[in-house]
């Protein structure tokens, strides 16, 4: 059976080369790279090598990239650093439709004394800056907003969102996961302060990820007990993973314009089709005025999303129903509650995402067998119309 993968938002499958460039360090080159000996403190060189990789790809300075586990790491780092640095600034505000990663963090210490503003979005999934803007003031420590919706792909004003922030003394973070390798970013010329990225949302390995920190900003450690990135980030160097995600950000990098352009056009492709073959569905944040090229959510109204994905992945199709981070949870989609989808229908919503790996034929399959399974379980759903 030949399967199609089109969980990208979820993670990504390891570039070729990505892998190829961690291997030694997977096998011979197995020292610790803080040890003394030149065993293992070689591995240094390939360490600063991906800082660097990494650091061009977000149009940062070496000096400013920061090795983590994860997004989740990074996130949690920026948050939970920033409201220590001036005992005066405890506030946090956020967006309704960020990962948990960022809302499950901000809530947390929202119990530890911390205030928490979550600002709103409109029907779209587009951040309202008015709601932001009445929610940051000279308490607030960190306005964090997402670069790019992992549901729905919409992208999000960061350059008018960091400028709310530093117009009231705050830190402006973005978790940028899905946003870094599919669309350009430049930290500098948005004036971001923190950013979060994970190594497995651009066809590199699971388990590092980076916190981008501005320099002059004086982050505290959420890890401590080494002298490992200067002291910020504590714990011995993933060096195999690290090399990846460097030559995964090289690789994004190289690719992203052609990337770009091609899944744009599969995306369009993709949604055209499938409204027109499979009737009642819609696409959510279809009027949104900036979303990734390769993420889409699709709701067919009055069928269960999990019924529809079981017949697709009997026939090798891989989809989902939302964020990986809340599969299993009973409850609908808190980003497509936040934009006003009801319950119902929320139920009903499949996540298509791709990657530059997706091809044309793969979408031909995907459409063809939707629209019959589409067909089969309106006939049986107690809810259709």
């Amino acid at each position: 059976m030949n399967t199609v993968y089109l969980d990208n938002a979820a993670t990504t499958r390891i570039a070729p080369e990505v892998l190829e460039a961690m291997l030694p360090f997977l096998k011979g080159e197995f020292g610790n790279p803080s040890s003394f000996h030149s065993f293992g403190s070689s591995q240094m060189e390939a360490i600063e090598k991906a800082r660097g990789q990494v650091a061009r790809l977000l149009g940062a300075r070496s000096e400013e990239i920061y090795f983590t586990s994860g997004g989740t790491e990074s996130d949690n780092q920026a948050l939970r650093g920033a409201v220590k640095i001036d005992p005066d600034r405890k506030g946090i505000v956020t967006s309704a439709v960020e990962h948990p990663a960022v809302l499950e963090t901000a809530k947390a210490l929202e119990d530890e004394g911390c205030t928490l503003g979550v600002a709103d979005v409109n029907n779209n999934g587009e951040l309202d800056l008015d709601s932001l803007r009445e929610l940051v003031n000279d308490k607030t420590a960190i306005v964090s907003i997402m670069a790019a919706n992992n549901e729905t792909g919409v992208i999000m004003p960061l350059k008018e969102a960091a400028e709310i922030a530093h117009k009231a003394g705050a830190l402006f973070h973005t978790d940028a996961v899905q946003l870094v390798g599919k669309s350009p970013v430049d930290v500098h010329s948005l004036d971001i302060d923190l950013l979060s990225l994970s190594a497995h949302k651009l066809h590199g390995p699971k388990g590092v990820g980076v916190i981008y920190i501005k320099k002059g900003i004086e982050l505290p450690p959420i890890l401590t007990g080494g002298h490992q990135e200067k002291g910020v980030r504590s714990g011995t160097y993933n060096a195999p993973g690290i090399v990846g995600l460097g030559k995964a950000a090289e690789l994004a990098l190289t690719h992203l314009k052609d990337t770009v352009a091609r899944e744009r056009s599969l995306r369009e492709s993709f949604e055209k089709r499938v409204l027109e073959s499979c009737p009642g569905a819609f696409i959510v944040a279809d009027d949104a005025a900036n979303r990734l090229p390769g993420t889409v959510t699709v709701i067919f109204r009055g069928i269960e999303s999990e019924a529809v994905l079981t017949l697709l992945d009997m026939q090798g199709i891989y989809a989902s129903s939302g964020s990986a981070c809340s599969t299993g949870s009973k409850n609908p989609s808190h980003v497509l509650y936040a934009m006003g989808v009801d319950y119902t229908q929320a139920n009903s919503a499949l996540r298509f995402s791709l990657s530059r790996y997706t091809t044309e034929e793969e979408i031909d399959r995907v459409v063809d067998l939707l629209s019959v399974v589409v067909e089969r379980l309106r006939r049986i759903s107690p809810y259709s119309e």
